[in-house]
């Protein structure tokens, strides 16, 4: 932190993740307001979620095409130009408010490949676990904090005001980082298509990675979906309130900080199965609310969860940065948020209907199985035991 240019790279990681998180969350609020109906709250997320997938491989190719400081810069240009209309849009056109949430989502999506490749390039390889530890601790904060702060903003300023503080942030994390060390000039390429299929064949040509990358979509499209949708349930329906949901959430990312905290000066021998156990731990999540236990199982668990989730996240990305090709980083990166992260919605539409269908307790049963067994597969590959061939 004491490096200036790295610091200018985490305060504009930092202020897009925020103004990431802080969408939703502010868009939550317009539909307590009436500004925005539920319906239309989840057209609009979708429309973000759909700008996302469509960006993140686009990003892929250009940052890896172009400088990447200056594809963080027009991702984080558009991002801030089309909040505003969010707000001009809520109450008056859902079309122009789903229209200006996919751009934002655009914005969102063409940057998070980039970030993690000039990440690549500002920080010396024997720091780059230190900053990527760094860059989660500040996403695991803003995301504990940071509920309270927008109610409490939400008391003083209106829901259009909180939009164009987000647009602010977006401006931050477009003006703020550094250039890198490999920007270059653009020059004649092959079509986007090719490229990102070139980036393809560089991910598939690392064998952890693959493993990696199926364990980590495997646990996000089943551990996750059971936070999303079947703790809520079982908060209200099991315990009568929203208190266990309320602490197991905050539970969750204060592990999470102690994860980064830990796997920021710890180095172990076997660094890729060391990260696929953390992973393996999201299995406790689903696990600890099948049966009816004291609540404080459920935040332990989660607890546990947290801390696995970021002993998994910063040598994963740590390791990417440090095998993949220079040239080919920002695709691989976008392989990797595409497949992981872009399935998440999958499962949290699967899941509700899974349990219809079969029960609570067998599709927890069956997400806790898959959280566990994923990552143990995963372990098999042999490149995966120190994440490198």
């Amino acid at each position: 932190m004491r490096d200036r240019t790295f610091l200018r790279l985490w305060t504009g990681t930092t202020a897009s993740g925020l103004a990431t998180w802080a969408l939703p969350f502010i868009l939550g609020l317009a539909v307590l307001d009436r500004s925005l109906s539920a319906v239309s709250l989840g057209i609009v997320l979708a429309a973000r979620t759909a700008g996302f997938l469509v960006a993140v491989p686009l990003g892929g190719v250009l940052a890896d095409r172009h400088s990447r400081r200056g594809v963080v810069l027009w991702s984080g240009l558009l991002a801030a130009a089309a909040t505003p209309v969010i707000a001009w849009g809520l109450g008056e056109s859902l079309t122009l408010t789903a229209v200006a949430a996919a751009l934002v989502g655009a914005g969102q999506g063409a940057c998070r490949p980039a970030f993690q490749a000039l990440t690549a390039e500002v920080v010396d390889p024997g720091r780059r676990q230190q900053a990527n530890a760094a860059m989660t601790l500040a996403v695991r904060v803003s995301t504990l904090l940071g509920p309270g702060l927008t109610a409490l903003l939400a008391t003083v300023l209106d829901i259009p005001a909180l939009l164009w503080g987000t647009a602010a942030l977006w401006l931050l994390a477009a003006l703020l980082p550094p250039s890198g060390t490999a920007d270059h000039a653009p020059t004649g390429r092959a079509s986007l298509a090719a490229e990102f299929a070139e980036g393809l064949r560089e991910a598939r040509r690392h064998p952890w990675f693959v493993a990696g990358l199926g364990a980590l979509t495997a646990v996000i499209a089943t551990g996750y979906s059971a936070t999303g949708v079947a703790l809520p349930l079982v908060s209200r329906d099991r315990y009568g309130s929203e208190v266990v949901l309320a602490a197991a959430l905050t539970a969750y990312t204060a592990g999470a900080l102690v994860g980064a905290l830990i796997i920021a000066r710890w180095r172990p021998r076997s660094q890729g199965w060391a990260a696929l156990a953390g992973l393996g731990c999201y299995g406790l999540a689903p696990l600890s609310l099948i049966a009816e236990v004291h609540p404080a199982v459920v935040i332990v668990a989660y607890v546990v969860t947290g801390i696995g989730i970021e002993l998994f996240n910063v040598p994963w990305f740590t390791a990417t940065q440090r095998e993949v090709d220079p040239r080919l980083l920002a695709r691989v990166s976008s392989v990797d948020f595409l497949f992981s992260y872009g399935l998440a919605p999958v499962g949290l539409a699967l899941i509700a209907p899974a349990i219809n269908a079969l029960g609570l307790t067998a599709v927890l049963a069956g997400c806790a199985v898959v959280c566990f067994a994923a990552p143990g597969l995963a372990a098999l590959v042999p490149s995966s035991r120190r994440f490198a061939r």
